[in-house]
């Protein structure tokens, strides 16, 4: 070893110009490793601080939930995936997840909804897709926790009531390859979404395609908007501090009138620049932009009606048409208000199905804290998830049946008597096993 490093001496002493640039690149490459976009020991793994600080690289990494043993071990078993689909290829380790299922965190574009009663209420017909376009761009406030949530298996339901009149019923209707559907209406709208998603594993990042359809019928003018979402990225999962990225176009289309609105997400760009925000307008069926909306999707969303330059029209202002909500402080999973409602049995229907995200043992351990058992019961359902498909209803019927058993009724007396006939009625728990919400949405959805 020694002469080595003798020998590299004096290579470098040997001067020119070569030697000359390669001890730059080499002072360079040290304060590149120091700096917020530094390297930490691993070739190609880019740690960024997206909020711009000034950091050590490893002091970034070692804000993480991973120990550095933990990082090292599971990037020897996720390195193989790269360039993989890995929605539901791979099991990840419980201290990586949030409380919630997907189905749930489906549920969580209901939080802003009142955005869409203004908006079957509204008479112009480009504000009425302003406050549309402002409901979808709402959730990504909350899209940016970086905890994963639990996948549903094959039957698995959520319910959430008691919210701005709503009624919300979801479905898990596959597993290979995980697929979602929900219904959702109150007096002033309908919703309908088949949730399916793509992923790509680029090692220390993830970027995840949404490749469902999404439907919105106003109830007062009849009118249905379409939407398309931006693709997003999830950087640094192992190593560095883990963040959300949405970069791209959401396009809402009015299927009736032929409008549409496009916002554009910025990309997070170098410390980071453009990051949260989001521009765009509202298009005439002619393409004609009428109105400009501008905003960051963290904050507060905005619009103004323009010309057809896209400029604002003189004697208009500014106006606000959403706002973030206050959220708890020192939250240990980044959860709104509203996040925690969706986990609550006070939005639970009175008859709550024993297929519901809340009774699952492994997600309720979890929230409770005892990561430990949340770890070995998910690993217990391991095998339900790995075998089911569209005509495995006793799979599914056994699962549900280990929820009831498994899950702790005594925190919800009332959840205890209500299910605790249902464990010796094999053909009541089959029908409830049976996939229902996929009849309630329209056609070409499915």
């Amino acid at each position: 070893m020694g002469s080595k490093d003798q020998g590299g001496g004096a290579a470098s002493s040997g001067g020119g110009f070569f030697s000359s640039f390669a001890a730059g690149m080499r002072n360079w490459g040290t304060s590149v490793h120091k700096s917020v976009n530094g390297l930490l020991g691993y070739e190609g793994l880019e740690v960024i601080n997206p909020d711009g600080g000034t950091d050590d690289a490893e002091e970034e990494a070692l804000r993480g939930r991973w120990k550095q043993e933990d990082r090292d071990g599971y990037w020897k078993m996720m390195h193989k995936y790269i360039g993989s689909d890995v929605t539901s290829l791979v099991t990840l380790p419980v201290i990586i997840f949030e409380p919630m299922t997907m189905l749930q965190k489906m549920a969580e574009l209901m939080e802003y909804c009142e955005l869409l009663d203004k908006a079957d209420e509204c008479e112009d017909p480009y504000m009425r897709m302003a406050y549309a376009s402002a409901w979808a761009v709402s959730v990504y406030f909350a899209y940016q926790r970086t905890w994963k949530p639990f996948n549903p298996i094959l039957g698995e339901t959520y319910e959430m009531v008691n919210h701005q009149g709503i009624t919300f019923l979801a479905e898990q209707v596959s597993h290979h390859p995980p697929m979602g559907v929900a219904h959702c209406e109150n007096e002033h709208f309908t919703y309908d979404i088949t949730s399916k998603l793509k992923t790509k594993f680029l090692g220390n990042s993830v970027e995840v395609y949404p490749v469902g359809w999404t439907r919105v019928k106003l109830k007062k003018s009849g009118i249905v908007f379409d939407l398309v979402p931006p693709p997003t990225k999830v950087n640094n999962l192992i190593f560095g501090r883990t963040w959300i990225d949405s970069p791209g176009e959401m396009v809402m289309t009015n299927l009736t009138t032929g409008d549409k609105v496009v916002l554009y997400f910025q990309p997070c760009g170098w410390f980071g620049a453009g990051r949260y925000e989001v521009d765009g307008y509202v298009y005439s069926a002619e393409e004609e932009p009428k109105i400009m909306i501008t905003g960051k999707w963290n904050t507060s969303m905005s619009c103004q009606p323009c010309d057809q330059e896209g400029e604002p029209l003189p004697g208009t202002e500014l106006k606000e048409i959403w706002r973030i909500a206050p959220t708890p402080k020192n939250d240990k999973y980044q959860y709104t208000h509203f996040a925690h409602k969706i986990n609550s049995f006070d939005t639970a229907p009175k008859k709550l199905l024993p297929s519901d995200s809340r009774l699952r043992p492994d997600r309720y351990a979890l929230e409770k804290g005892d990561m430990s058992k949340s770890g070995a019961e998910k690993s217990r359902y391991c095998p339900f998830v790995l075998n089911s498909d569209h005509s495995s209803v006793a799979l599914a019927v056994s699962f549900y049946d280990s929820m009831l058993s498994a899950f702790q009724f005594s925190s919800y007396p009332w959840v205890s008597a209500k299910f605790s006939g249902l464990r010796n009625n094999r053909e009541l728990r089959k029908e409830l096993a049976r996939p229902r919400v996929s009849n309630l949405l329209p056609d070409g959805l499915t």
